[in-house]
């Protein structure tokens, strides 16, 4: 069993960590867009969207409190899948998506400071912005896994305390009308729509297998964090989405896409609420963006370790050398500056759904030795397979180049892998210890080849 060490991270802190890229996610930067999608029945988008996220929260707990590695999901693959093309592709996958979430959050931080300090939103300003948080950031995380651990701990609890009082004082000013159910046939397309779209909303909890080696007790605690910071999170998606929708109108949310929740907050704050909100929205942001930061850096490096990316990344990166880190937080300002936040929201819900596909093929593969219901999992494995399909559906009805650009990044991913394959006659290795592994005790009693 793992014992604590100076560089540990505690149950909380991976919760908080988890929590924290949840949160930061859609709440903040994409509710003007999921209350565009899915109108008054946002509230119940979100929490079919959980529902859906718990699904592959089963997989990732019952593998990851025995595969302890902080190559996270991929370790779970290798396991089930082998060390395939497929396999390495989704390695790059991944860690490209950490890259676009990035852009993601920091487009988001830009969005809600420039309205704040009385600034009209320009590219040169949103551009400085955007470069000077990542710049912040990764220098933060050079300093290691504690560091970012006790970060994300304060962040989280300020950002809960911000939105615990959103609810509570928006829940005596709620116009009911505006959040009874449409049942018609549009609207619950919204809903189902809305529900696939956002399910990027909970990627969060798929960090907490990318830090498992420096989490504390890693067998017990990284399937409760995951549970945990899930639950938490559809809760608060649900409570923040209902007072939002009871105070103010949709168009109205629409019209207010880049700050939509501040804007939310004046028909019961005034300007303080806007204020609160705002700064509530970048102590969030700027939480999401360490712990993505954090978790894309460990995974480059994870990966880096069997070959698994350039050479670039082989020097020792994680609390030695950074070129991983860096490169990392360097592409991501690269996406911020060129493509828009709903482009950048919808390819990364793809490539975390084809993530998450594979990862329940792998545990149903994989169940006679880590544990679990095969009928669970069947069942799991089909929901995937529709929430995919319904995210292409979506994207080739309302924006074919982004469509035709999430193929593009699938099909890149596969010709990287492949010139690496094979070009450099580099693989993760059969019979050696996965990228970053290290087996808990429970993994010696039930796999008796380790």
């Amino acid at each position: 069993m793992r014992t604590s060490t100076n560089n540990s991270i505690s149950l909380a802190q991976a919760v908080s960590m988890a929590v924290g890229t949840m949160i930061g996610a859609s709440i903040f930067t994409i509710f003007g867009l999921g209350a565009q999608i899915a109108g008054r029945d946002l509230p119940l988008a979100f929490l079919l969207s959980g529902c859906l996220a718990l699904m592959v929260a089963y997989s990732y707990a019952m593998l990851g409190r025995q595969i302890v590695s902080n190559a996270g999901p991929i370790s779970f693959l290798l396991k089930g899948i082998g060390d395939t093309v497929l396999t390495g592709a989704l390695a790059v996958l991944m860690w490209l998506s950490y890259v676009v979430s990035i852009s993601l959050f920091v487009k988001g931080f830009a969005g809600y400071l420039l309205p704040l300090i009385g600034l009209e939103p320009s590219p040169l300003r949103t551009g400085v912005i955007e470069a000077g948080v990542i710049a912040l950031f990764t220098l933060l995380n050079v300093f290691g896994s504690k560091a970012v651990g006790r970060l994300e701990f304060v962040i989280v609890a300020v950002k809960l305390s911000v939105l615990l009082v959103f609810i509570v004082l928006g829940a005596a000013t709620l116009d009911f009308s505006r959040l009874s159910p449409s049942f018609t046939f549009s609207g619950t397309e919204g809903m189902l729509t809305g529900s696939i779209v956002f399910f990027l909303s909970y990627m969060g909890f798929g960090l907490i297998t990318n830090a498992s080696e420096n989490i504390e007790k890693p067998s017990v605690n990284v399937p409760r964090a995951i549970y945990i910071s899930t639950v938490m999170v559809i809760m608060i998606y649900v409570s923040v989405s209902a007072v939002a929708l009871g105070n103010l109108s949709v168009p109205e949310l629409v019209d207010a896409q880049d700050n939509a929740l501040a804007v939310a907050a004046r028909p019961f704050l005034g300007h303080a609420g806007f204020a609160l909100l705002s700064y509530g929205a970048l102590f969030s942001i700027a939480s999401a963006l360490n712990a993505t930061l954090y978790g894309g850096a460990n995974v480059a490096y994870s990966l880096a370790k069997d070959g698994e990316l350039p050479e670039v990344f082989e020097r020792k990166i994680w609390f030695k050398s950074t070129e991983g880190l860096y490169i990392t937080a360097g592409l991501g300002l690269l996406f911020a500056l060129l493509f828009n936040i709903e482009s950048i929201a919808s390819i990364t819900s793809c490539v975390y759904t084809v993530i998450y596909l594979c990862v329940i093929i792998a545990h149903y593969r994989l169940v006679d030795t880590y544990g679990g219901s095969k009928p669970l999992i069947l069942v799991f494995m089909l929901v995937m397979v529709a929430v995919l399909g319904g995210l292409f559906w979506y994207q080739f009805q309302t924006s074919r180049v982004t469509f035709y650009a999430t193929l593009v990044t699938f099909g890149g991913a596969l010709l990287l892998e492949y010139f690496y394959r094979y070009g450099r006659k580099r693989t993760f290795g059969i019979g050696k210890k996965l990228p970053g592994e290290s087996c808990s005790s429970g993994t010696e009693k039930r796999d008796g080849s380790r």
